[in-house]
């Protein structure tokens, strides 16, 4: 069966971004629904029988796979074809790539969804670009798809956040007057990670459990159930219109 490989940082992040690209597939291909999406691909990580792999393993999985699978990796230049140095996770998406590549000679791999939060680095994404144009016009055909949440997955939810009932709506609006903007429009502005009051109120993860009142399938709806359309106007800065972008151009032409 078709695999597209899923690199994230957490389950969370894979939940997100495999759901995204399922609504996309279903309203870009006539004849597929959810029923028969997982007859037509399915959702690997790198090593057989998962689902997806986490950045923070990847040393380990290339190492695995060097002693299990015999994977031998070109030597490692640290520079693009251009000569320019790799940025920030340019260099372990290259390695990554050189794993794909092995790994299609006995697997149906089709296409790899780097998903990364960017958390105030924009060179995480450069170097993610590095590392794509190192395949253009590589056999067999690999697509490369990248998605960098601005500043983390937590933006990607609030942007799919609308209140279901008045409870909520009063939350939102207590948060909105707090931060003297909408988190859920311009959620790329909740820049802080911290957890202590003075910054906490700016920290996205606190804003969604607050919305959500820390429930996992709430949370899921904003990425489930808000309209596709709405997720590409709030998503404009945050890269989650970027995101559902490439998936358009990319995922579909792989399976019809």
């Amino acid at each position: 069966m078709i695999e597209f490989i899923v690199i994230v940082e957490s389950g969370a992040d894979a939940r997100t971004a495999t759901k995204l690209a399922e609504r996309v597939l279903v309203e870009k291909v006539d004849w597929l629904d959810e029923d028969n999406l997982q007859y037509v691909f399915q959702w690997s990580g790198l090593q057989n029988g998962t689902q997806h792999s986490c950045w923070s393993d990847i040393g380990k999985i290339i190492d695995e796979a060097k002693e299990q699978l015999r994977f031998k990796p070109p030597r490692f230049l640290g520079h693009d074809r251009k000569g320019e140095p790799l940025k920030a996770d340019g260099a372990i998406s290259v390695k990554v790539l050189n794993l794909v590549r092995f790994l299609q000679r006995t697997r149906q791999i089709k296409a790899i969804l780097f998903i990364r939060d960017l958390d105030n680095q924009p060179e995480r994404r450069q170097g993610l670009e590095q590392a794509r144009l190192e395949q253009v016009n590589r056999q067999p055909l690999l697509e490369i798809i990248i998605g960098t949440a601005n500043p983390k997955r937590e933006a990607w939810v609030l942007n799919g956040f609308v209140p279901l009932n008045q409870k909520e709506r009063q939350i939102l609006e207590a948060i909105k007057t707090r931060l003297t903007f909408d988190p859920c429009t311009e959620s790329h502005r909740l820049r802080s990670t911290s957890l202590k009051e003075a910054g906490r109120m700016r920290n996205p993860k606190v804003i969604v459990e607050q919305l959500t009142n820390g429930e996992m399938r709430r949370e899921q709806q904003c990425w489930e159930d808000t309209d596709l359309e709405l997720l590409r106007e709030r998503g404009v800065h945050t890269g989650l219109l970027d995101y559902i972008g490439e998936l358009e151009q990319r995922l579909p032409a792989l399976i019809q």
